[in-house]
């Protein structure tokens, strides 16, 4: 069952994409764009003389991955050093790194847009275990007829939200819904959100978690809930991109920011002040029922007052016509990139490591460790994550909800984000309207597109 399951995942998925050295072993890990080091001996030698500098974008598995390259030197010989950027700060890291004569060899992109900035430092992965175990063609990013990028696992995020606590709230006189199932459009989600408010003192948990506007935190909402608003008006306009937004649905994207910072465990004043930790803090405590994030969340709040059997996840609902077959938003920004303008060594050591960590038992179990959903041929039911949110997303496709694609990845540049999400802040705060959230959206969309694209 699971690994059908697993299997429909993949085919909903393909159609969201049409588009150092010596004996020892150096790995490194880093939420500030700085590496941290330790030794340790390896037990080969290493004849090829390459190496691999992998420049990793997901801070919540930085450590797995210095383990995982660990085992890797130790039965190969090989050096792998792994460096993470600081949330919300990898292409700034990127950038310099790739400047420096000890550049990454492997790399990540974002998607189509990310790709256009980092093409020429892409190898071709047309011969490659990498590209020839993939599940679907739709998982590579192209460049002519070059394979500059893959995916290497593939996410699903919504409203992860604690089914003893709704319950809880259910099971009350005054419950507007007799089911959790009826909360399968806007109208519903925020008649229950504002229920829960109003009743807060005697429920001892509010709605949403806090919205936290920091760094490490902001992207749940100036990209993951923008996507909402892009990707029906993509869906709106037969497009799967645009030079200039329109900005058809920003309405239901104030409605959906006014229910979370409204109905959350702080006031709307104080998201400034908060982290995507206080946000992962406060779900994983039960003092809210729901939670904006994905199945990468989980281990942030596993073991903890919310039992595994009691995290599910929703949609996203914004108020769209027809959205009661809405299902969660899937796809991938970790698209894969090995440096083509390193050496031959280091090119060859790099592709050796990341076919490893696709074949082996020893890197699929560290990538199912890790929590990923893999797209290759290999990733068979046992290696599966034991993750909840991840059978959740499985059982969203089996229903035959439509999979909202991750859009965001034709957001014209992070500046664009950036300035969303200052205009999202200033409004939650009090110090600006919203009319600056639609400029910023719109204008600032355009204005990026044209600088991006000359």
């Amino acid at each position: 069952m699971k690994k059908a399951l697993a299997l429909v995942l993949a085919a909903a998925m393909a159609l969201s994409f049409v588009a150092c050295g010596g004996s020892g072993t150096t790995t490194s890990t880093s939420q500030t764009g700085e590496s941290t080091s330790t030794g340790a001996a390896s037990t080969t030698g290493n004849a090829s003389g390459g190496r691999v500098y992998y420049l990793n974008f997901k801070p919540e598995q930085a450590d797995q991955w210095v383990e995982l390259a660990a085992k890797y030197t130790e039965e190969t010989g090989v050096p792998v050093d792994v460096v993470t950027a600081a949330s919300g700060t990898y292409e700034s890291t990127l950038k310099a790194d790739m400047a420096k004569a000890d550049a990454p060899t492997l790399f990540q992109v974002n998607g189509p847009v990310g790709l256009a900035a980092w093409k020429d430092y892409c190898y071709d992965l047309s011969d490659t275990e990498l590209y020839k175990q993939l599940t679907s063609d739709s998982f590579a990013l192209k460049d002519g007829d070059k394979v500059a990028s893959v995916a290497y696992v593939i996410e699903t995020y919504g409203l992860i939200y604690n089914k003893a606590l709704l319950n809880e709230y259910i099971a009350k006189d005054y419950a507007v819904i007799e089911d959790a199932a009826e909360i399968n459009n806007f109208d519903t989600l925020k008649a229950v959100a504002e229920d829960i408010t109003a009743h807060k003192d005697d429920l001892g948990f509010a709605a949403f978690t806090s919205a936290g506007m920091d760094s490490s935190s902001d992207w749940r909402f100036k990209t993951h809930l923008a996507n909402l608003p892009v990707y029906y008006e993509y869906q709106a306009d037969g497009i799967t991109s645009t030079e200039a937004i329109k900005g058809t649905y920003l309405e239901n994207y104030k409605n959906v920011w006014d229910l979370y910072i409204n109905n959350a465990t702080c006031e709307p004043a104080m998201i400034g002040s908060k982290t995507g930790d206080d946000a992962a803090a406060e779900f994983a405590m039960g003092e809210a029922v729901f939670y904006q994030n994905g199945t990468w969340g989980y281990g942030q709040v596993t073991g903890y007052e919310v039992a595994d059997e009691d995290m599910g996840m929703m949609p996203i609902y914004i108020g769209v016509e027809g959205e009661e077959n809405q299902g969660l938003c899937t796809g991938s920004e970790n698209y894969w990139c090995i440096n083509a303008k390193a050496s031959e060594e280091d090119i060859q050591a790099t592709i050796d490591f990341v076919e490893w960590c696709i074949t082996s038992e020893t890197g699929k179990t560290g990538m199912k460790d890790m929590g990923f959903v893999c797209p290759f041929t290999g990733f068979t039911d046992e290696y599966l994550p034991e993750n909840p949110l991840v059978l959740a997303a499985n059982e969203d496709v089996a229903a035959g909800h439509k999979t909202v694609d991750w859009c965001f990845t034709t957001m014209p540049s992070e500046e664009w984000k950036n300035g969303v999400g200052a205009a999202l802040l200033e409004y939650a705060q009090g110090t600006g309207d919203w009319s600056g959230v639609e400029t910023a959206f719109v204008d600032g969309w355009a204005t990026e597109y044209a600088a991006a694209n000359g």
